[in-house]
């Protein structure tokens, strides 16, 4: 088991791979909270925690949420910035795997 972890350790674009994964799959379930916390009138994720979890890596998983929840689609900063963002994380896995000889 030890093995297959550190052979991961040895293929950085995989583990951006993997982390991008995982950051889109917590900003996904983000928006789904903060929609129904929206729907509930509870307290709510401020709109700089999202972006900030986008900013890491989460911005395909927050384009996807604000469809599927159908939440922040009017706010044109959500609109914009997280298809950019998400665009600029995939380039920047496509630029990887194109000049780092890796495996994506």
């Amino acid at each position: 088991m030890n093995g297959a972890f550190f052979g991961l350790l040895e293929q950085p674009d995989l583990l951006l791979l993997l982390w991008l994964l995982g950051m889109s799959l917590v900003l996904f379930c983000a928006m789904g909270l903060d929609k129904r916390r929206a729907i509930r009138q509870r307290q709510r994720i401020p709109e700089a925690r999202l972006f900030l979890l986008a900013a890491l890596g989460g911005a395909v998983g927050g384009w996807l949420g604000m469809y599927v929840f159908r939440h922040k689609t009017r706010h044109w900063t959500f609109v914009l910035g997280f298809p950019l963002l998400a665009l600029l994380q995939l380039a920047l896995c496509v630029y990887l795997n194109l000049h780092g000889g890796g495996s994506l």
